[in-house]
């Protein structure tokens, strides 16, 4: 379940102590392993929230393009469709050399689900426009070639994890982020006027 989707769902999140944390399935590189495609961390570890660093919050990373394809790597592209039809056989992720890569991202797609099951996290954060873990934006098409072509939608990864019940957000779903805070520190009052990726402006005006 998409939580800025659903914000009734953070209400049914269990209350974490310093015994039981929430246990958060995060993107690597926003957990600040530099394995984005170029081998940094592409500067995401810095949007994530320090909150996160709270004792009652244990953080697992993981990396499914990383797990497969290792870093550097070529970049993982969708085409033809979201992270559901990936996964579905009716559309697939190629490099931008035209290499069918959809077969490791599916693989490291699973192998990211088999992680948050194991250890049974309450959510995951996951770096949004990424053709494996976007879960409010993705792109069509070789990222390298302008205009990117953006929509919504999820990529592999993500859709991977729905599949399964996994709640997630985003690191640019500023609203459900501070609703978890408020959910995890006693007293923290929400900025209500925050906003989620799918509320942004640009993204109403421009994206289907």
């Amino acid at each position: 379940m998409r939580l800025p989707h659903h914000p009734e769902a953070i209400e049914s999140l269990r209350a974490p102590t310093e015994q039981e944390p929430w246990r958060v399935l995060i993107s690597a590189c926003l957990f600040g392993w530099k394995v984005a495609v170029d081998g940094t961390t592409y500067g995401l570890d810095q949007a994530r929230p320090p909150w996160l660093d709270s004792p009652l919050v244990r953080l697992i990373p993981f990396c499914p393009e990383d797990d497969q394809l290792g870093t550097p790597r070529s970049m993982p592209d969708l085409h033809g469709g979201d992270g559901f039809e990936v996964l579905a056989g009716s559309a697939k992720v190629l490099g931008p050399d035209g290499i069918d890569l959809t077969e490791k991202i599916i693989a490291g797609a699973e192998a990211m689900a088999r992680l948050a099951l194991e250890h049974q996290v309450d959510f995951a954060l996951l770096t949004d426009r990424s053709g494996t873990c976007g879960s409010q934006v993705i792109s069509l098409g070789c990222r390298h070639e302008e205009p990117v072509q953006y929509k919504k939608g999820v990529g592999v990864a993500a859709a991977r994890l729905l599949q399964d019940g996994v709640h997630m957000v985003s690191q640019r779903d500023f609203l459900t982020l501070e609703r978890l805070r408020a959910k995890l520190e006693r007293g923290y009052q929400p900025d209500e006027t925050s906003l989620d990726h799918h509320d942004h402006p640009w993204v109403r005006e421009h994206l289907a």
